[in-house]
């Protein structure tokens, strides 16, 4: 089993930038749009030179609208809705879909049992976005492992998790490998392995668990 660790090679491969400022709002609108487009389109199996055909517009100008680079007037919107047979709104969806935040204040996380919960295993769901833009689910919870906590090494489900280590020792299995996991330490890993504490070092435990996974899932 390969065994990595964060190296600057692996940081100098991510190219997103969390510092990023989002361009102006009517840019955006137009990105938004563009996307849409593209989509039904693609849908549709329609190519960008059938579609030109069908409205008239050149491919160029094609092109331009479905990459956000140019604001296209109602007109040519109605246009393509009529080529697409959809709604002109349909252009908009994306734009104004609703953001969401979920704040949870400290002690109020809901607490929960995920499947194959064992007992003295608490957990504290702190958040929940449900059908988002992004494809991705996101469960993070607070899990406390109490004096009578049983250890389970073998759960198992579909995602990424990622464990961050607040108090406790525990020492953690996942797959073939064990890791001492102290306050501070964090693992992340591929769910689908058999992980989960076998061997309760010092408690009480607490740690946050962040599992993701697409939305189909």
């Amino acid at each position: 089993m390969n065994v990595e660790k964060i190296t600057p090679e692996m940081v100098a491969k991510l190219t997103q930038d969390p510092h990023r400022v989002r361009e102006g709002r009517e840019k955006i609108l137009e990105v938004a749009i563009g996307r849409e487009v593209r989509a039904f389109r693609r849908r549709q199996e329609v190519t960008v030179a059938e579609l030109a055909s069908l409205t008239g517009l050149s491919i160029g100008m094609l092109s331009k609208i479905e990459n956000g680079n140019t604001s296209p007037s109602l007109k040519t919107l109605q246009t393509l809705a009529n080529a697409l047979s959809v709604p002109l709104t349909a252009f908009l969806r994306r734009f104004e879909e609703r953001r969401t935040a979920v704040h949870t204040k400290h002690g109020e996380g809901v607490e929960t049992e995920r499947a194959g919960t064992r007992a003295g295993h608490q957990y504290n769901l702190l958040g929940h976005i449900g059908a988002n833009t992004s494809g991705v689910i996101v469960e993070p919870y607070l899990i406390t492992l109490s004096t009578k906590a049983d250890v389970f090494p073998t759960f198992q489900h579909g995602g990424i998790e990622t464990i961050y280590m607040l108090e406790g020792e525990v020492d953690y299995r996942h797959g073939d490998e064990v890791y001492k996991l102290a306050a501070g330490d964090t693992l992340f890993f591929d769910a689908d392995s058999p992980h989960g504490p076998e061997k309760l070092v010092q408690l009480p435990a607490r740690y946050l668990s962040i599992i993701s996974y697409p939305q189909n899932s």
